[in-house]
């Protein structure tokens, strides 16, 4: 049993930036059977709980519609206000999980810390066309300070990291 997305194709893209420089993009990485860590800007507003706009979160939705489509296990992490290192509740991405949940039509899988037990079994459970969301990753103190150890403890939690958040990740 379990859902089932209709197939689309997917381009393949070469991109070469004007000084010469390649980089790789979604379309050149085998991402099927993997574990894949997705940065992506959620810093959507809220309301209380109520998400007042959910634009950001459905410009992800492509991406990670993409990645499910491929075979992949995703999970996301993203940054919501400014909590400064600390877990600030009314900074929590729980009622983002709950709507993206809506929008994609499939339970989310929520992580109540960004690195700690609760995403460490969820990374370890994962399966093939799962998505997970971590819980604010200014959460953690070495966030906005480029923490190698943050930094090394994320990396474990997948096997692939992407970038969708371009804009939020300098």
């Amino acid at each position: 049993g379990g859902w089932q997305r209709a197939a689309r194709p997917l381009r393949l893209v070469t991109t070469e930036r004007s000084d010469g420089v390649a980089f790789r993009t979604l379309g050149s990485l085998d991402v099927s059977g993997k574990r894949v860590l997705v940065r992506v800007d959620f810093n959507v507003p809220l309301d209380g709980t109520t998400i007042t706009d959910d634009t950001r979160i459905q410009a992800a939705l492509p991406t990670i519609n993409t990645l499910l489509d491929r075979n992949a296990a995703v999970i996301l992490v993203s940054h919501l206000g400014r909590p400064k290192g600390k877990v600030v509740p009314e900074f929590s991405l729980a009622p983002v999980a709950k709507r993206l949940s809506e929008l994609l039509g499939k339970d989310v899988r929520f992580a109540s810390d960004v690195v700690g037990p609760s995403a460490q079994e969820i990374s370890q459970s994962i399966q093939p066309g799962d998505v997970a969301l971590l819980e604010n990753v200014r959460f953690e103190p070495g966030e906005e300070r480029n923490d190698e150890d943050l930094a090394t403890a994320l990396a474990e939690l997948a096997d692939v990291y992407v970038n969708d958040a371009f804009g939020a990740a300098h």
